[in-house]
């Protein structure tokens, strides 16, 4: 019923800038909190940033003055603006996305991208 598509990463030398771009598609009637997650070989998945639908913002600090996430409602799609990034910042990132349908407009639930790869040599 929903779908969360993500786009943008690759591979950028450290110190670079990539941007990422999730995109939620189908039956929504609304998203509330939308986030990026990232999960790199052997760790468990840890949240990058994550944003409410009125643009409030949580960051994880070995994130924080290096990374913005923002949001267009009008698009359903989320935006995570990353620079001076780090060999560390490596890892697989994915778009999550709290939303209600239209068959359920009072329940919420969590989706997932498939995930981007992003990848910093040093």
């Amino acid at each position: 019923q929903v779908r969360l598509v993500e786009s943008g990463g690759g591979l950028v030398q450290a110190g670079g800038s990539l941007g990422l771009s999730c995109v939620a598609s189908g039956s929504i009637f609304s998203i509330n909190a939308m986030g990026w997650y990232r999960q790199a070989p052997g760790k468990l998945r840890e949240l990058v940033a994550r944003i409410t639908s009125d643009d409030s913002t949580v960051y994880a600090d070995s994130v924080k003055g290096r990374i913005t996430i923002s949001r267009d409602n009008a698009k359903n799609t989320v935006y995570l603006q990353m620079n001076s990034l780090k060999p560390e910042d490596t890892a697989v990132y994915y778009c999550n996305a709290d939303v209600s349908t239209h068959q359920s407009p009072y329940y919420t639930q969590a989706y997932w991208g498939q995930g981007t790869q992003v990848t910093v040599s040093s």
